[in-house]
């Protein structure tokens, strides 16, 4: 399947190119403030510059909610995920398929250069993966109608 075969980098391409980012010292709150209004699920956590962690709603989920804490009084780096995966644009789409689905990850921070140039969803890698399914439909299409012509 070509559309697994695809790099990162073209996936990247094909979305907006600002990445939000938020500090470890911000507030939950403000980072599902943040999230909300983005409308992203996940949010990396940076530091002078540096990756060292990453938020999502499912950490929200499980370690304020479900714990009783307060989100305006927990700072992102009591909760965010610290032990991170990261990604490169020359991972596959088919890699970084396998990536989320074995570690259970909704999102993959991608580095290039030691600076974090995006962040890729599981619903960016799907949207890619069906995207190319089409186009390569519509290609058959095209080449069948022309021979049957």
């Amino acid at each position: 399947m070509a559309e697994l075969e695809s790099k990162i980098g073209a996936v990247l391409r094909n979305k907006p190119a600002e990445v939000w980012s938020i500090s470890p010292a911000m507030s939950v709150y403000e980072a599902i403030e943040m999230m909300a209004e983005k409308q992203v699920g996940a949010l990396p956590v940076v530091e002078q510059g540096q990756l060292v962690g990453i938020i999502s709603e499912r950490d929200y989920a499980r370690k304020v909610i479900l714990k009783g804490r307060s989100s305006k009084d927990t700072q992102v780096a009591e909760i965010m995920t610290r032990d991170l995966v990261t990604i490169s644009p020359q991972h596959t789409v088919g890699e970084c398929m396998r990536i989320v689905t074995d570690k259970r990850f909704r999102h993959l921070p991608v580095m290039e250069g030691g600076r974090l140039v995006g962040i890729i969803s599981i619903g960016d890698l799907v949207n890619w993966v069906i995207s190319e399914q089409q186009q390569t439909i519509r290609h058959l299409e095209a080449y069948i109608r022309g021979v049957a012509s």
